[in-house]
């Protein structure tokens, strides 16, 4: 079985970083990807679908590190869902994507070099 999800898009926002109580450290972002396609008359139209991406550990630092609101960036890893209770109490599910592994896709103002993405800084 496999579970694999593979994504180009661009960042929503900066990556949020949090240390858990754990002493894990997590780190959150929007993904912005974007569908062209013609409607019934037509015409071009283009929907942007967003995505929950979450980076752990040593990828979350490399991430906050390296990629920022705007940024073109490869992501692969894993579908994730699972259940929370919001401030209310009530039951929500939500739907991840897991990154296990990324590369930004664009370069910078003052761009820094290039790193080998399997290499963790």
């Amino acid at each position: 079985m496999v579970n694999r999800v593979t994504l180009i898009g661009n960042l929503g926002k900066d990556i949020e970083l949090k240390e858990l109580e754990s002493g894990s450290l997590l780190g959150r972002v929007s993904l912005a990807t974007h569908d062209n396609f013609k409607d019934r008359r037509g015409e071009w139209q283009e929907k942007t679908e967003w995505h929950e991406i979450v980076f752990w550990e040593a990828i979350a630092r490399r991430a906050e590190k390296q990629l920022k609101k705007g940024s073109l960036v490869f992501v692969e890893g894993k579908l994730i869902h699972r259940n929370y209770k919001d401030a209310d109490g009530q039951e929500r599910r939500i739907s991840e994507v897991r990154a296990n592994y990324f590369r930004r896709l664009d370069r910078s103002e003052g761009a820094m070099q290039e790193k080998d993405p399997s290499v963790d800084s």
